[in-house]
């Protein structure tokens, strides 16, 4: 089993610290909105890599945070008038609920950065003490990258590069621009928390090293996240962990691809986030992984008009072939140990589910043949496609009950479709005749027709 480690640049053999046993650890969601379909990428990617350990016989600890103090919580704080708390709470249950509705598993420890201060304002003091760390007059205290001469490995990059990067805070208290905050001073209308250094709240990157910390002790065989924590977040947390312990803190780092959106990264200044909520509303959690996990993990992926349908008609087109066995009246029963052999190949190198998936269309193909000539066998592969790809979050519905939705869906008339139809509607009685042939023409390219009555109108959809 190989996996890409982003601190060496290639990829290697997966050797735990302790055989049979796997540390695991993916930063979560810092809680200052609702979540979006990036959210839901990178908690499905380490939720399937979680569970294939577990297949391969691991015993796994998988450790997921939740970011419940930080600017933009707080700035949202201010801007809806919600205590920064309150928010945070509000916040966790929509995603909670989210990430339950798309069926992802749940980690075996759930941390909040709220839930750590003193063991933050602990790992701090340490780090203090050491020397890797300096407080502030003003109450601030800063991480010393000039004590930790490793730092930019993960990144690649040397300190000069690094300063180039990245956004440097501005205070002249620092010894150098590249220090970074472990523990920020409290402005006024911020909640707080006592300590030595006086009323503040922890830096975003210290809450990370000693939530793992707490939970795992100084070292970790796995750490995720998406590729834009690489510097400066990921890069922090091993200055700082490294710094108090003296020891490797991850043996493999992991980052998984980002979103884009019609091949412009996804922002909410773009406008063109997409909010898992509204996903969920037009398609199923099967078809929203489908489409996702088209991509290595390690991959961009870009979601195109055309992404999330085409994934829908692949399903319901594997669906309908478990439908067809069960018309033939061929039980789905049994094992194929190749079709399993095959996937664990995929799957051992890097965790490809972009191979995996491929291997789907050869393996429907030669079922649908075996289907056609009345051959049992199709039912042990179809058992095998079911029990294995369910690891994919796959094939984990009834033909009927899938199949069934997607008629229903194909039979609804879209929202776009009978907002043109109305205004038709609207400029035939303001008797707007050029208006209305104008929008009929649009809705026979939109594959409708439109008869006209004294009661109104009725749609059709062309065949």
């Amino acid at each position: 089993m190989k996996i890409y480690n982003t601190l060496t640049g290639n990829k290697q053999e997966f050797v735990p610290m302790t055989e049979g046993k796997v540390k695991m650890y993916a930063c979560g969601i810092t809680v200052s909105g609702e979540a979006h379909i990036g959210h839901a990428y990178q908690a499905i990617i380490y939720d399937i890599i979680r569970k294939y350990f577990e297949k391969k016989g691991y015993d796994v600890v998988y450790a997921r945070n939740y970011t419940d103090v930080d600017d933009k919580i707080i700035n949202k704080s201010h801007e809806t008038g919600i205590p920064a708390d309150e928010y945070a709470r509000k916040m966790i249950d929509e995603i909670d609920g989210e990430m339950r509705r798309l069926r992802v598993g749940e980690p075996t420890v759930w941390i909040k950065a709220t839930e750590c201060i003193g063991d933050i304002i602990s790992f701090i003091e340490k780090l203090i003490e050491k020397g890797h760390a300096y407080p502030t007059e003003k109450g601030d205290v800063y991480f010393s990258v000039d004590s930790f001469p490793a730092y930019g490995a993960l990144s690649h990059r040397n300190l000069e590069d690094a300063a180039n990067g990245v956004r440097v805070e501005n205070d002249e208290l620092k010894r150098n621009p590249l220090d970074f905050a472990l523990w920020k001073s409290a402005k006024e209308g911020e909640p707080f928390w006592e300590s030595p250094w006086g009323k503040g709240r922890p830096g975003w990157h210290i809450e990370c090293s000693a939530m793992n910390y707490k939970t795992f002790g100084e070292s970790i065989d796995v750490h995720g996240g998406g590729r834009d924590l690489i510097f400066p977040h990921h890069e922090n947390e091993i200055a700082q962990t490294e710094a108090l312990t003296g020891k490797k803190f991850v043996r493999y780092w992991i980052h998984n691809g980002l979103i884009k959106v019609n091949g412009q990264k996804m922002s909410k200044s773009l406008g063109n986030s997409l909010l898992l909520k509204d996903l969920l509303e037009r398609y199923s959690p099967e078809i929203i992984k489908f489409a996702l996990l088209q991509t290595n993990y390690r991959g961009d992926i870009n979601i195109t008009d055309a992404l999330f349908p085409e994934a829908e008609k692949h399903m319901a087109e594997f669906y309908r072939v478990f439908a067809a066995a069960e018309e033939k009246g061929i039980k789905i029963e049994g094992a194929n140990a190749e079709i399993d052999a095959e996937f664990d190949k995929a799957m051992d190198d890097d965790f490809n589910t972009a191979l995996a998936i491929s291997n789907l269309f050869g393996i429907f193909k030669s079922v649908r043949a075996k289907i056609a000539a009345g051959d049992a066998g199709a039912g042990a592969d179809l058992n095998q496609i079911r029990k294995t790809y369910s690891l994919l979050g796959l094939f984990e519905e009834t033909p009927s009950a899938f199949l069934s939705k997607i008629k229903k869906k194909e039979d609804a008339v879209p929202a776009e479709v009978i907002k043109l139809a109305e205004e038709r509607a609207k400029a035939r009685a303001d008797k707007d005749w050029a208006s209305s042939d104008r929008l009929r023409d649009e809705l026979l390219k939109m594959g409708y027709t439109v008869k006209d009555s004294k009661e109104g109108y009725t749609l059709e959809k062309k065949n």
